[in-house]
């Protein structure tokens, strides 16, 4: 399908709906996010070395004592925005608490948002969901560059709601460490 007929089938103002059966239609498992502002973005399926980023990941919070309903990977979350609400699907996030069954989870009793970057996704993940997350409050992010050290760059939300950077080092180090050392709360 040529991109003038794939947006040809768009609606002119794309939701939070219309971001969900794009995800459920999608037999090739594409990311799909939509910023606050209301742009749409389309990536490819992770690659393998992205997933097991992402898996050690969580399995270092679930040998931590964290409850798997509180770490999930690749769940919708739903950001605020003025003319609506963006969606964005972090690699990982940890929650206070279980959350519902939903496309796109709200923002109350997330604790961290991870990202791990991607070929084409620096921009995104280092500027502009730094920015994005900053605003909507969330209390912690993590961005996981895809460098020989697999860098993990962290970032605390400060009184006047941008991040502060706290730490960045090798993801091998951090994963020697407990997961309270970095204030989860484990």
């Amino acid at each position: 399908m040529s991109a003038e007929a794939f947006g040809g089938q768009l609606p002119a103002v794309v939701t939070l709906d219309d971001l969900a059966a794009m995800i459920a239609a999608d037999q090739y498992g594409h990311r799909y996010e939509l910023s606050p502002e209301g742009a749409l973005s389309v990536m490819p399926p992770p690659d393998s070395e992205h997933a097991a980023i992402a898996s050690r990941l969580f399995a270092w919070l679930i040998l931590a004592g964290w409850p798997a309903e509180q770490v999930l990977q690749a769940a919708g979350i739903r950001i605020p925005g003025r003319d609506g609400d963006g969606g964005r699907v972090p690699d990982l996030t940890v929650w206070a608490g279980p959350q519902p069954r939903s496309v796109w989870l709200t923002l109350v009793d997330l604790l961290l948002a991870v990202e791990i970057v991607s070929p084409g996704s620096e921009a995104v993940d280092d500027m502009i969901k730094l920015r994005e997350y900053a605003r909507a409050g969330i209390p912690r992010y993590w961005v996981v560059d895809r460098d020989p050290a697999q860098t993990v760059t962290m970032f605390v939300l400060g009184p006047d709601r941008t991040y502060e950077l706290v730490a960045k080092m090798p993801l091998a180090w951090l994963l020697q460490t407990a997961p309270a050392d970095h204030h989860l709360g484990a």
